[in-house]
């Protein structure tokens, strides 16, 4: 039988164990994404017979073909309107959340719990941030062959699973009821029509917001003016050369300075 100290020390190791391993998965979000991005990409169980894959943007539109509801011009401009608009939803999304979290503090290895931000996107959805996430790698799936497509999507669901889930409970131990009451208003994965809490005295920066997703902004722009060729290593390499800008940019700019 467990004696209070017992249980105390028990809760106590729980605790720290919990915290532990939000940092732990906080602070290796980006290398992750980075793994499963490459692995995607090259996909590598597609290649053993030695032919490159084709796209999903491909399989997509002749799908959309071979069901008959559209010919494979309509059917290919269909697939990258939907993945325009999940890159812009995302470049939206993130610049939002990014100008009231604060940029130093989206880019920064370490997950801060000083306190919890419940303005600007934060009244919609708890995780917004990680929402952009998702939609980018939806809009980029189509350029990766449908294997790897399927477990980058399905990869990065099950890490924004885990990270929101180790990042709540740290949270809840940290901010306790304060946490805990926004938790009950606001939801986590899909974001209300309507504000769930009243707006705060929070000043977004604006230019903080867009310089940390100016990946997306330029993945958006790629797609909008290179799309039209139906090129996907065009788009491919549009898409380095805007995460390519955004470590220049990580390189040179501090936020603090805007």
């Amino acid at each position: 039988m467990c004696t209070p100290s017992d249980i105390s020390v028990t809760d106590h190791e729980d605790r720290s164990a919990a915290m532990k391993l939000a940092d732990f998965l906080f602070r290796f979000r980006h290398l992750a994404l980075i793994v499963i991005f490459a692995v995607a990409f090259w996909a590598p169980w597609e290649r053993l017979g030695g032919a490159h894959p084709g796209s999903t943007w491909l399989w997509l539109a002749g799908t959309i073909e071979a069901l008959g509801f559209f010919p494979i011009a309509i059917s290919t401009v269909i697939v990258i309107t939907l993945a325009t608009l999940a890159l812009l939803l995302a470049a939206l999304v993130r610049t939002w959340a990014a100008a009231y979290l604060g940029s130093d503090v989206v880019q920064d290895k370490y997950l801060h719990s000083e306190c919890v931000v419940a303005d600007g996107p934060y009244r919609y959805l708890r995780n917004p941030l990680y929402l952009g996430s998702w939609l980018m790698t939806a809009g980029l799936a189509i350029l990766m062959p449908p294997g790897g497509a399927l477990f980058a999507l399905v990869a990065v669901t099950v890490l924004i699973v885990a990270w929101v889930l180790a990042e709540e409970r740290k949270l809840t131990i940290k901010r306790g009821d304060a946490y805990t009451a926004y938790q009950k208003k606001v939801p986590r994965f899909f974001p209300a029509i309507k504000p769930r809490i009243p707006s705060g005295t929070a000043q977004p920066y604006w230019l903080q917001g867009f310089l940390g997703a100016i990946h997306l902004w330029g993945m958006t722009v790629t797609y909008l003016i290179f799309a039209h060729r139906y090129n996907v290593t065009v788009l491919e390499q549009g898409v380095l050369i805007s995460v390519g800008i955004t470590f220049l940019v990580r390189a040179i700019w501090r936020p603090g300075n805007t």
